[in-house]
């Protein structure tokens, strides 16, 4: 079995260290980051580290990497207060990862990879059209993470869209409803198959299984 300490991985190639540390945590969502700038130029990201923060209220958290360089997306933000994140799905995978491309500023990303800007109920940010489940977001709060200087977003979620037959009547997703994909490392993606899902447990109790439809 591969062992790594931390002055292994200090010592590692750089692209093989990035590799593996961005795979470890497992599987990590894959949604599209749609902002506009402060004139209403639009970008769009393929991003993976968006988190659950809580639910009343409704709060979301982004990692951004360090704004030591130009950052479209953050800088977007921080103009504007609004951004959307997108679901991907296997009809745009291809389309999702161009986004990765380092484009000029001034180049939409929705252009360039194929993707339609669509502005619903007012909202500042584009959403991608194509995806099936969206979600509009306000910043709320900024929070530097000094070891490596990154950031955390944290954003309230104004909007939500989604397909009828991905919402279960307690309120849960069924994300392959909605075709929703995850993304291993920095390219690799994969579908979701559910194996079980499981009720609220008790000590006391057998752990209760639920339908998985």
């Amino acid at each position: 079995m591969p062992h790594f300490t931390a002055a292994d991985l200090t010592d590692l190639e750089k692209v093989f260290r990035h590799n593996l540390i961005n795979a470890i945590t497992g599987f990590k969502p894959a949604n599209l980051l749609g902002t506009t700038d402060a004139q209403g130029h639009t970008n769009l990201a393929i991003i993976s580290s968006v988190v659950h923060l809580g639910s009343n209220p409704a709060l979301l958290g982004l990692v951004m990497r360090p704004p030591s360089v130009p950052r479209h997306s953050y800088d977007n933000i921080r103009a504007t207060g609004f951004y959307t994140l997108n679901h991907v799905h296997t009809s745009i995978i291809r389309e999702a990862h161009a986004t990765s491309a380092t484009y000029a500023r001034g180049v939409s990303e929705f252009d360039a990879c194929g993707l339609t800007a669509q502005y619903r109920d007012g909202f500042a940010a584009p959403y991608v059209q194509e995806s099936h489940l969206q979600i509009g977001l306000q910043l709320q709060q900024e929070v530097p993470i000094e070891l490596n200087g990154t950031v955390l977003l944290i954003g309230s979620v104004e909007h939500l869209y989604l397909p009828e037959a991905a919402l279960r009547p307690d309120g849960s997703l069924n994300l392959p409803a909605a075709d929703t994909v995850t993304l291993s490392g920095l390219d690799t993606y994969y579908t979701a198959t559910p194996v079980a899902r499981y009720g609220y447990t008790r000590p006391d109790q057998a752990v209760p299984e639920l339908p998985l439809e």
